[in-house]
C-alpha cells in the first residue's frame, strides 16, 4: 500500500441542473488529470438534495453515468458522488435510489445505495434505501464510501477487525459525501472525527457549498481527517478543490501501536 492522493471537491451545486452541474464540477476537476489518485465529489452532485427532482432521476444508462466513467478515464483517477438514479425492479416497476458511483480509469464502475435516509427532510418517502455496505480497493487501499445522513450511524460505519483478513481491518479510508446544511455544520465536523478515531482510519467528508433551491446554505467544512481525528486539510464556505495525500506509512504505524481494533466487539450486519 503506496500513499494515496485525494482530492476535496467542494463545490456549489447548481439547483436541478444536469447538465450545467456536468459542466460547472468537470471544469473544477480538469486540472486534476495526473494529479491525484481519487477524485470526491458532494452527494447530488448533478441537481442538489431534492426531493422534487425524482421525476428527472437518470438510469445507469444515462448521461450522468457515462460522464463520471469519462471522467476517470480523463483523469487517471477514481471518481465518486452520489446521484439520483432510478432502477427497475424486474416487476415492471422501478425505485430510486441516492446512489453513490465509483468509476475507475479502467472501466470499473461500482455503487453504493444510500442506506440511511433522511426522514427529517422526507428522503425516506421518495426514495429507496440500499442495503449492502461497499468496500472498493484502489491503489492497495480498501476504502468504504457512504452517503450524508449515514455519518450519523457509527455501527453502520464501524471499521470490523477479523484477524483472518491479512490486513486485519475493513477498510483504510472512509468517504461521505454529503449535502450537510450549515445549521448543523458542528455534527457534521464532529461526527467525521468521531468516525475517523474509533475506525482507525482516513476520513475524507465531502460537502458542498451555497444556498440551494430551498433557502438551505451550505458552510462546506469538507476535509481530510487522519486516525486521530486531526485535519490534514480543511476547507471553508468557498467552493474549490483541495487536494492532500495521505500516508500509508502513518496508517499502520498508528494501528501497530494503538491496536483498539483487538478489543473491538464482534457483530454482523443485517
Amino acid at each position: 500500500m503506496k500513499d494515496l492522493r485525494i482530492s476535496l471537491v467542494q463545490g456549489a451545486t447548481r439547483w436541478h441542473d444536469p447538465e450545467g452541474n456536468r459542466d460547472y464540477y468537470g471544469d473544477l476537476i480538469a486540472p486534476l488529470g495526473g494529479a491525484t489518485d481519487l477524485v470526491i465529489l458532494p452527494e447530488t452532485f448533478t441537481s442538489g438534495f431534492s426531493n422534487d427532482v425524482i421525476d428527472q432521476a437518470e438510469t445507469m444508462d444515462g448521461e450522468t453515468v457515462a460522464w463520471i466513467r469519462t471522467q476517470a478515464e480523463l483523469l487517471g483517477a477514481a471518481v465518486t458522488g452520489s446521484v439520483q438514479l432510478r432502477t427497475a425492479d424486474g416487476a415492471g416497476s422501478s425505485q430510486v435510489f441516492n446512489r453513490l458511483l465509483w468509476a475507475t480509469p479502467d472501466g470499473e464502475l461500482r455503487h453504493y445505495d444510500k442506506r440511511h435516509l433522511f426522514r427529517y427532510a422526507g428522503e425516506h418517502k421518495r426514495y429507496a434505501a440500499g442495503r449492502e455496505r461497499l468496500t472498493v480497493e484502489w491503489k492497495g487501499w480498501r476504502i468504504n464510501p457512504q452517503v450524508c445522513y449515514d455519518l450519523r450511524f457509527p455501527v453502520f460505519c464501524r471499521n470490523r477487525y477479523d484477524v483472518e483478513r491479512p490486513d486485519g481491518m475493513d477498510f483504510d479510508l472512509q468517504i461521505f459525501v454529503a449535502n450537510w446544511p450549515a445549521a448543523r455544520a458542528h455534527p457534521w465536523k464532529t461526527l467525521a472525527r468521531a468516525r475517523a478515531i474509533e475506525n482507525l482510519c482516513y476520513v475524507a467528508a465531502v460537502n458542498r457549498v451555497g444556498v440551494d433551491g430551498n433557502d438551505l446554505a451550505y458552510s462546506g467544512d469538507s476535509a481530510a481527517i487522519d486516525f486521530l481525528g486531526q485535519p490534514l486539510a480543511e476547507m471553508g464556505p468557498e467552493e474549490g478543490v483541495r487536494t492532500v495525500t495521505l500516508s500509508a506509512a502513518e496508517l499502520a504505524a498508528h494501528r501497530e501501536r494503538f491496536p483498539a481494533m483487538l478489543d473491538a466487539d464482534r457483530f454482523e450486519l443485517r
